[in-house]
């Protein structure tokens, strides 16, 4: 009987060293974004000192694993063994979420999951006491500790207004202080931000997390509670004294001191605050155990028999647990690439300048973006215009933060410093007050409001933005939702199917985390062969020609692979594949928008003053512009052909196709190749031979009328087969347009006159 709970605990250990892993991944990044979107030092250096904080906040977390034990619901209700499938449940929830989540793209919070989850498992438990018990189901909040878990819900929901209001609001007042031009006004006012930034971070970080700390004598606890006053005015004066030092003496950025301070900061309030929700559940799983274990020794009580009232008191975390944790997430900083890319989400939200934007205007981002331009105006209107001057004037930013790429800042040293200081006080103040506050809310909302504040979220961006960020609340919610049902489901599940039912649901964790990460890496690789234009590097027509050939060649073989796909799939009147293809269609169509959206900032950075550069590019953007669209109605129209069970085309018509297809398949593989190469000087032959390919094309379209006045009785066929056929013509002339300008271009190079094509007219 005691082995099955001895691997309960190693399942649980080990579930808990993969939450680790994927939560850190998931979560941790929060607290470096600031930090890398200023780009105020090296990512090595920045991970230096996150992995300091992570390993001193490992340590601060012992009071807050309370909530794990005693936070939701009243251990005192539930027997040992009901305990266990309890936090069994908890963990193989909170493991197959992260990974779900993950695997979607959607941003979620480890805190809401693992509160939700609690509650979802110890619900669950308690209708199953109470249906072979009473059968009243309202004797459920017996069982549950409403009034904290009240007050823990209500915190999180409470973070996300609180921590967008005041990081508005501080950010706000401090660009009214700086300015984007805060390189003169550091010198005056730097010292007294940089006193109150350190102080702040000295009372909420250091002093409040000294209370969860064991090994602190209690007397040394009672002198900071009666000085709090003394102590926070003194290291006001102290730290605006050291803060005039390090400027005048050392010549150093009080904003980067800020900055390496706030990330510390910010990364030992997460550690205090977020382990809880990795190896919280484990440990109070371990410590019920321990309890159980001596009350069988001494008194024989069994599992189903044992009431787990011990959980109620102090129950103190063994520090090498503690130091064990904190080691694997600081492994994690460093060699999780999945930490790496969940960064950009945050910074490219909050970037000061344009970006490729990643989520789509809704109703609801249109909505606000409206109200918000209507207040706006209003606001204007009544605000004498003496005062707007003086406040667009410090907003007005001549910095550049307009290049997407990894080398220029996403947002100044003083928006960074704001994000940091107020994040990290936000969360230190739920750490020691043990409300498991979500880091993910409170940094990103944070980030959201000095965003909004800083004007980073204009006229052009805000509607993307604002979708953004209803996006990632909404999927709060869902991971709250998801949470509670799964966790309830899977108690159920393993109260009536026993050690079975854990081995399955272990099994299937396993199998969802392996697959996870081949899609993952799978992922990266396609991502690393099929970079867009960097704009960065586009400045003259050489440049342009070196960075365009291989995107060229890869969407020239994107086109390449889906005409053939489409017609073999429509020779087999395939569904399922037609509809693969119809939405592979959509990975060329966003790699066409994302080099259209380059359009204006390449003119902007363009070193030429001649339009030949601008002329060449924009004609590139039209030639495979057409491309994509012709092959894209080519596979949207036989899919629908197909899902609309009309007939399939005739095995002649089928036959026709197939060799335009193989053709095409030559000619494209030789373009790829060309472009791949850079080769230009083989496209001459490829030119010669199109009037081929282009007869081909036109003697099939005669074929079929003959045989509409003759054989052909579906108008639908016939209407399918000549769209297929005309957007295969367009698809070549398109691709000989491309394939002349380069010509052209290359000749050019050799007779320094770059061709004056007209740009097209549609």
């Amino acid at each position: 009987m005691e082995d099955i709970y001895i691997l309960m605990l190693v399942a649980l250990f080990a579930l808990a060293i993969t939450d680790l892993v994927v939560g850190v991944s998931n979560d941790a990044i929060n607290f470096l974004s600031s930090a890398i979107g200023s780009r105020a030092f090296s990512m090595r250096k920045i991970l230096i000192v996150a992995s300091i904080g992570v390993a001193v906040g490992a340590i601060f977390s012992s009071g807050i694993m309370e909530v794990a034990r005693k936070g939701i619901f009243l251990p005192g209700q539930f027997y040992f063994e009901e305990i266990m499938i309890i936090f069994m449940a908890v963990m193989i929830t909170d493991v197959l979420l992260l990974d779900f989540f993950n695997s979607l793209g959607l941003p979620t919070s480890t805190t809401v999951s693992i509160v939700f989850e609690l509650l979802g498992a110890a619900v669950s438990m308690a209708a199953i006491k109470i249906y072979k018990d009473s059968g009243d189901y309202g004797e459920i909040l017996n069982y549950i500790n409403t009034s904290k878990a009240t007050e823990i819900i209500i915190g999180i929901l409470m973070a996300v207004v609180i921590a967008f209001i005041i990081g508005a609001v501080v950010q706000y007042f401090s660009r009214l202080i700086f300015s984007f031009q805060y390189e003169q006004k550091i010198r005056y006012a730097g010292a007294v931000f940089g006193g109150v930034s350190l102080t702040a971070i000295l009372y909420f970080i250091l002093l409040k997390g000294l209370k969860s700390v064991t090994f602190i004598p209690e007397s040394f606890l009672e002198y900071i509670e009666e000085n709090t006053f003394i102590i926070i005015g003194a290291g006001l004066i102290l730290f605006t004294i050291v803060s005039q030092l390090l400027m005048s003496l050392l010549k150093m950025n009080i904003l980067k001191v800020i900055i390496l301070i706030g990330t510390f900061s910010l990364a030992l309030a997460f550690a205090g605050n977020d382990l809880v929700n990795f190896i919280g559940v484990p440990i109070a799983a371990w410590q019920s155990f321990v309890l159980w274990q001596d009350a069988y020794l001494t008194s024989g009580a069994l599992p189903s028999e044992f009431l787990m009232s011990g959980l109620q008191g102090e129950v103190s975390t063994p520090p090498f647990l503690l130091l064990g944790a904190g080691a694997v997430m600081v492994i994690t900083l460093w060699f999780s690439r999945k930490a790496r890319n969940v960064v950009k989400t945050g910074v490219n939200l909050s970037r000061q300048g344009e970006v490729s934007e990643r989520f789509d205007p809704n109703f609801i981002s249109r909505g606000i973006v409206r109200y918000s331009v209507y207040m706006g105006n209003v606001l204007e209107a009544i605000t004498p215009a003496v005062v707007s001057k003086k406040i667009d004037e410090k907003f007005q930013n001549q910095k550049s933060f307009t290049k997407d790429d990894e080398d220029t800042p996403a947002f100044d040293l003083v928006r960074a410093s704001v994000n940091l200081v107020v994040a990290g006080i936000l969360i230190s103040i739920g750490t020691s007050l043990k409300l498991p506050l979500s880091t993910t809310y409170v940094t990103f909302m944070v980030a959201m409001g000095t965003s909004l504040a800083d004007r980073a979220w204009d006229r052009e961006s805000a509607v993307y933005r604002v979708a953004g960020v209803v996006n990632v609340v909404g999927g709060w919610f869902i991971t709250a939702l998801v949470a509670f049902s799964a966790a309830a489901l899977f108690a159920s599940i393993i109260y009536f199917g026993g050690i079975i039912a854990i081995t399955i649901l272990l099994g299937l964790a396993i199998f969802s985390i392996a697959r996870s990460f081949v899609i993952h890496t799978r992922k990266e690789k396609e991502e690393a062969l099929n970079k867009p234009f960097r704009r960065k590097e586009l400045s003259t027509i050489n440049d342009i020609v070196v960075e365009s050939s291989k995107n060229i060649s890869s969407i020239i073989g994107g086109v390449n692979k889906m005409y053939s796909k489409t017609v073999e799939n429509l020779g087999y009147y395939d569904k399922s594949k037609l509809k693969k293809n119809k939405k592979a269609i959509k990975k060329l169509e966003s790699e066409i928008d994302e080099l259209k959206r380059n359009v204006f900032y390449f003119i902007k950075t363009i070193e030429e003053n001649s339009l030949d550069s601008n002329r060449f590019y924009i004609l590139i953007l039209d030639y495979l512009q057409d491309m994509v669209q012709s092959i894209g109605y080519i596979t949207r129209n036989s899919y629908n052909h197909v899902n609309n069970n009309h007939k399939n085309l005739k095995f002649n018509q089928i036959k026709d196709l197939k060799r335009v297809d193989e053709k095409i398949k030559k000619l494209f593989d030789e373009i790829e190749d060309i472009f791949e190469q850079q080769q230009f000087s083989r496209i001459e032959n490829v030119l010669a031979g199109k009037q081929e390919l282009f007869n081909e094309v036109s003697q099939l379209i005669e074929k079929q009328i003959k045989r509409i006045r003759t054989t052909e009785s579906s108008p639908k066929n016939s209407e399918l087969y000549f769209g297929l056929l005309l957007e295969t013509r367009d698809l070549v002339t398109s691709t000989m347009n491309l394939l002349e300008l380069y010509r052209e271009f290359n000749i050019a190079v050799e007779t320094t006159s770059f061709p004056k094509r007209e740009l097209p007219v549609k």
